[in-house]
């Protein structure tokens, strides 16, 4: 349906801009480190190679497909929409 075009699309999106912000160095999380509990958890900047840029990466490849095929699909659908308000404006008003 359309809400799960949306969705993706929107989903698909917000993947490929997480990897942009990894590989441009502006993405940081919240992590705890290690196994010392008297250290507190602190900001950490994702850099390649690592556990975390290699799941923005793996978010990044499902995600391509998301807008690769929902995109093109909201775009008929929306078009298709348009065209038949206009159409029948005439018919709806009366």
């Amino acid at each position: 349906s359309a809400d799960l075009a949306v969705t993706m699309s929107n989903a698909g999106g917000a993947r490929d801009n997480a990897k942009k912000y990894a590989e441009a160095g502006l993405l940081q999380i919240f992590k705890k480190p290690g196994n010392n509990p008297r250290r507190r958890p602190e900001w950490v900047t994702i850099r390649k190679g690592t556990p975390e840029h290699a799941a923005v990466v793996t978010g990044d490849t499902v995600g391509d497909p998301f807008k690769d095929t929902s995109g093109p699909a909201l775009n008929i659908l929306i078009k298709l929409m348009t065209i038949i308000s206009v159409v029948l404006a005439s018919k709806f008003r009366n």
